[in-house]
């Protein structure tokens, strides 16, 4: 008989990898015209790490993946080398809203498609500050974002809880401030969005102590329902700071988290240096139905001997990227390994065939 409990959720595979030494972390990434970008981010290109004296740098390349089998094209550079701002797939094509690069954070949003052989970029409606390491989604057509540091000075991150309505008129429109959550500002939170209702799921919240920045890792969660407002939700078993965004939609009531930064070896990073085993590789699943939280699964990781050394030959589950829906897969384009680490890998995931089977088997 065959456990259920047991069953595989996912049946895990790899695109190809990001044509990049080192890969990039806060990388934008979504679906142009059927075709998957990713645009931006940053690394360590001496792949060297922070504490070290490594400096980070920004990228604007911008990348496309025309199917599952192709090449990744370089088709062209965004207006400024940008990472760690919201991606948001819309019909014209990958929004990228906010982010940072290495003269500070940035308010702007673009709209950057591709068709044709034929890049575009315009420009959207600017944010009303600068604003990076925000969370965000959309709901039919309105964008929603959450959280996020105005500068990188900031000694905490903001509660801003903003919407700007594709729909209208982009002529004068701008970002309407909503009412915030009724938890800490915070910041690499994951959004989520399900019978309209808009999900803010962790984060982190800033304190200083001893003369240095420290996060505070959140495991709160809320709902945001237009004209009906805030409502707090049961507690995560554990933080999943940064973890890939926004959370996959499994059913009309479940969502899905993968992995993220728990924190629990967030004091000894450096200490570990590259000897640190990585980030979480739970699945977490939200109920908003009975608002319970169940680990379901895992991503699939390969750690071989060398991981430490090269940390591009082994598997890892990522952090400070995207979950992108494309080909009827979930797609984990690039991100951070461990602390300072990108990847080139491209992880997909789709539901497994006994998962199906047991789906549908549970619905007769």
């Amino acid at each position: 008989m065959l456990n259920l409990n047991n069953a595989p959720i996912f049946k895990w595979n790899e695109f190809p990898p990001i044509p990049d030494q080192n890969g990039f972390a806060g990388s934008f990434s979504g679906i142009t015209h059927g075709m998957l970008m990713v645009a931006g981010g940053a690394n360590f290109p001496d792949g060297g790490l922070p504490w070290e004296g490594s400096k980070k740098a920004w990228s604007n390349k911008i990348f496309v993946l025309e199917s599952p089998g192709g090449h990744w094209k370089l088709v062209g550079n965004m207006p400024e080398p940008l990472g760690y701002g919201v991606s948001i797939t819309c019909p014209a094509g990958l929004i990228c809203i906010g982010g940072s690069n290495a003269l500070g954070h940035t308010s702007t949003v673009w709209l950057i498609s591709y068709q044709h052989d034929r890049l575009r970029i315009t420009k959207l409606p600017s944010l009303p500050y600068p604003l990076a390491n925000s969370c965000g989604t959309m709901i039919k057509k309105k964008i929603y974002i959450a959280g996020g540091l105005k500068t990188p000075s900031d000694l905490r991150p903001t509660n801003a809880f903003l919407s700007l309505d594709l729909s209208l008129d982009t002529t004068g429109q701008g970002w309407v401030t909503l009412e915030s959550w009724p938890g800490s500002p915070r910041m690499l939170s994951v959004a989520g969005t399900l019978d309209g209702s808009f999900f803010l799921f962790s984060g982190t919240d800033l304190r200083k102590n001893e003369g240095r920045s420290e996060r505070i890792y959140l495991k709160d969660a809320y709902r945001y329902t237009p004209g009906g407002g805030w409502h707090t939700l049961a507690t995560i078993p554990e933080a999943v700071v940064a973890a890939p965004g926004p959370a996959f939609v499994r059913s009309k009531a479940q969502m899905l988290i993968f992995g993220g930064d728990n924190g629990v070896l967030a004091e000894n990073a450096e200490k570990l240096g590259v000897n640190h085993p990585g980030f979480s590789d739970r699945i977490l699943a939200y109920d908003n139905t009975t608002d319970t939280w169940a680990e379901i699964g895992k991503i699939k990781t390969v750690k071989k001997d060398d991981s430490a050394s090269h940390p591009n030959q082994s598997v890892w589950a990522p952090v400070t990227t995207n979950l992108v829906l494309w080909k009827n897969m979930l797609v984990f384009p690039g991100g951070e390994v461990r602390p300072a680490v990108r990847t080139t890998r491209v992880l997909a995931a789709q539901k497994s065939p006994i998962n199906l089977k047991l789906q549908s088997n549970e619905n007769n």
